[in-house]
């Protein structure tokens, strides 16, 4: 099976954290945190639309300046997703420059924020300067204890969030597909047909859940003319697709090992293909890692363990520990493994 997702770190496990996921497919991204991103470059930057902040200390947002200067003259759309006061620190960072110059420009930044009752969300306008905006209110079901909530769904995948404690809430992400659809090729060519965009069209509605009797037109082999063969969705999916379990993607930075956060942790990232979680400290200095509200390498080990995931990523390492990073990865493999 061809993953749908292609993810990896923005920096090394020293660096500033950052997850860079590529949607196959659709020349699109998806980015997890504004760390220092200029590694990606401006290509990879201008795919990624929809950013998704845990929270807003510096390591975690001062690529958001990269990513402006990039998409500035762009017709594009950034939507940012985050906690509470995300609006204000967008609004504080555009505040920091002069926009005399800008009148015309295409950029539009929109910005949404979780609070417990509430989503509020403000659309920024290069072509005004970036006014503040006036911010609107959504009202929102309170999520049970530990349990994510929606922040983006859309027929391809799911985004959900839990917060958690860092002193602030700093938000945990996973990315989910629904389900996986693999294409038999060889099926195809043996049947006669093309491939080409009505598979991506014949995913589209399968994604959408339209019924198994509508008909799609697909279009044939032959050298000297153009012919189309009609099949329904249905027949399809039984000849030349499979459809299995989607992939499972979960990012988490910055967060106290408690019995809170770890409940809210083993929920979002239940059944994972990869967990990608923060391991700033050995086990030796687990105080020192409760003092400051981060993880050990053995506690994202253990919680990868009761999560069940499949493969565990540990990053956002302490520079007291440079040089030692096999001494991380080795201490959150053995909790991970049972060993």
């Amino acid at each position: 099976m061809t993953p749908s997702f292609s993810c990896y770190l923005v920096n090394d496990v020293f660096g500033d954290p950052g997850l860079y996921v590529e949607i196959r497919w659709s020349k699109r991204a998806l980015l997890f945190d504004l760390g220092h991103n200029d590694s990606l470059g401006p290509t990879r930057l201008l795919r990624a639309s929809e950013i998704f902040i845990s929270h807003t200390h510096m390591d975690h947002f001062i690529g958001f300046d990269t990513l402006l200067r990039v998409a500035l003259g762009r017709g594009k759309t950034l939507r940012l997703f985050g906690p509470p006061g995300l609006i204000d620190n967008v609004q504080g960072k555009l505040r920091g420059y002069t926009w005399n110059l800008v009148e015309g420009y295409p950029l539009t930044i929109t910005v949404v924020e979780f609070h417990p009752e509430v989503i509020r969300q403000a659309v920024f306008h290069a072509a005004n300067g970036f006014q503040p905006p006036t911010p609107i209110e959504l009202p929102r079901a309170v999520p049970p204890p530990h349990c994510p909530f929606m922040v983006l769904d859309e027929p391809l995948f799911v985004v959900k969030a839990t917060p958690l404690n860092h002193r602030i809430p700093s938000f945990a992400y996973s990315l989910e597909e629904p389900f996986h659809i693999n294409v038999n090729k060889q099926k195809l060519h043996e049947a006669g047909l093309r491939v080409g965009a009505w598979l991506t069209e014949v995913k589209r509605c399968i994604r959408l859940g339209l019924p198994d009797d509508v008909h799609v037109s697909v279009a044939l082999y032959d050298e000297h003319r153009r012919k189309e063969r009609k099949f329904t969705l249905g027949e399809i999916k039984e000849q030349f697709l499979t459809i299995s379990r989607g992939q499972k993607i979960a990012y988490v930075v910055d967060a106290r090992y408690d019995e809170e956060n770890e409940a809210a942790i083993v929920a979002l990232a239940q059944g994972a293909d990869v967990f990608y979680c923060e391991a700033p400290y050995l086990e030796i200095d687990a105080e020192k890692a409760r003092d400051r509200y981060h993880l050990t390498a053995r506690q994202a080990g253990l919680m990868a363990r009761k999560a069940r995931v499949r493969e565990l990523v540990v990053f956002h390492f302490s520079p007291r520990y440079t040089g030692q990073g096999e001494l991380l990865e080795r201490e959150a493999m053995e909790a991970f493994q049972g060993s």
